[in-house]
């Protein structure tokens, strides 16, 4: 009699289950077929963590532009490549002289980071060697923006980031320039770009209140000469390091650095990520040769290969699937604490680029990263439903040229009927 009971309740329970599941996708079936979607390329997938099961499924296997939401794959890289605290340095002591080359730490006199380690260590040595050449790569990302080169989001990938690769630029009773090497290149003025493309010469005007940083142009003798200005000592540039054993010095711990770059969305500490992910490789630092390992290897398991091209979404020739990013968000679910990896991650209705979106009722719900480019925004991650569920998400729209504000209210009516009937 027991047996017969425990199986009817198995029944019952899976039928219930099979009922909520068809409701479900009759219900984001109905909505995604509204007038509204039309015109535009949508790609969603819905997918139990505990059990795996499938809740919804369209387009999924079909190619979108991820937009930011590629940091989601830059992110695994670095909790599978770097160590807990972020590589700042490798170097080699030779007699009284130091020899020093970048991993591509972008912490290093970045406003954001309080931390001198790289500073201080850099201080206690007289002479220092400069090795600036083992970056392998272009400076900007394969398919970004030429005129973005003045906004602050489009910052130059090197070996060795000083003040995030920006000028900062703040007016109270007088202009504050950071770092002060640029102040006598900065000019007083309403001009159409905040720099020249060419050279480092910089635009502000008087009247503006607000802070701006404007991207600098990179090269070996800038390098020197910021070094050379907060040292307050002589640096000298050699074409290579003395043959032996490199030491590697460590700066701010590596969960700072991915919280804020996936909070804040900031494609400078993305790309940066992924510099530094190579420098674990070998001492050439190169983004693509960390891609093509981390495909050969720890993302062997994809069902569709991405063409993924740079570290922030900042390019168009980006491309993923709902699928591919759904399994990199189950497989890091299943490798990393849950409290850990949600604390990384924007919060809807509380922090990050979803602050203003996706708020709980009254507990958050929604735990993700959100990525847009002009006509193309996406949301992939985390979903709380109230009974306790977690659900992992891909929702990916391209090509729409409706309100973006509009967008997300379907998305979070979507969400939210998730959240309370799952």
């Amino acid at each position: 009699m027991k047996h017969l009971l425990y199986l009817l309740l198995v029944v019952i329970f899976l039928v219930g289950c099979t009922s909520s599941k068809k409701i479900i996708q009759k219900k984001t079936e109905s909505a995604l077929l509204e007038s509204f979607f039309d015109n535009q390329f949508t790609g969603l997938l819905i997918l139990d963590a505990q059990s795996k099961d499938t809740l919804y499924q369209q387009n999924h296997t079909k190619y979108f532009t991820p937009a930011s939401n590629t940091k989601i794959f830059t992110l695994y890289t670095a909790l599978k490549m770097l160590p807990d605290s972020i590589p700042a340095l490798k170097y080699i002591k030779l007699g009284d002289s130091l020899f020093i080359e970048g991993t591509g730490d972008p912490t290093f006199l970045h406003p954001d980071f309080d931390n001198t380690t790289t500073l201080d260590f850099l201080k206690s040595h007289e002479n220092i060697a400069l090795h600036p050449n083992n970056f392998k790569d272009e400076k900007y990302g394969p398919g970004w923006s030429w005129g973005d080169y003045s906004y602050y989001y489009q910052p130059e990938r090197t070996a060795l980031p000083i003040y995030g690769n920006v000028t900062t630029l703040h007016k109270t009773d007088s202009l504050i320039v950071i770092p002060a090497y640029f102040k006598d290149k900065v000019v007083d003025m309403d001009f159409s770009r905040n720099r020249k493309k060419e050279r480092n010469l910089f635009f502000f005007n008087p009247t503006r209140k607000d802070t701006l940083s404007i991207p600098f142009i990179t090269d070996s003798t800038l390098t020197k000469e910021l070094l050379i200005n907060v040292l307050d000592k002589k640096i000298n540039i050699v074409n290579s390091i003395p043959e032996g054993v490199k030491s590697t010095l460590y700066s701010v711990p590596k969960d700072t650095v991915l919280r804020k770059m996936m909070l804040d969305s900031d494609n400078f500490l993305a790309e940066q990520l992924l510099v530094l992910a190579s420098s674990t490789l070998s001492d050439t630092l190169n983004i693509s040769k960390v891609q093509d390992y981390m495909l050969e290897n720890h993302l062997s398991y994809l069902k569709q290969v991405p063409r993924w091209v740079d570290g922030s979404g900042l390019s168009r020739y980006n491309l993923f699937t709902p699928e591919s990013i759904v399994q990199v968000l189950d497989r890091m679910y299943s490798e990393f604490p849950r409290e850990t990896l949600f604390s990384t991650l924007a919060v809807g209705g509380v922090s990050g680029t979803l602050e203003n979106w996706y708020a709980g009722a009254p507990d958050p719900y929604i735990y993700a990263k959100t990525g847009t480019l002009s006509n193309n925004h996406c949301v992939s991650g985390y979903l709380l439903t109230n009974s306790g569920k977690t659900l992992i998400f891909s929702f990916m729209n391209n090509h729409y040229r409706q309100s973006t504000s509009e967008l997300k209210q379907r998305m979070q009516s979507i969400f939210e009927y998730l959240r309370d009937t799952y």
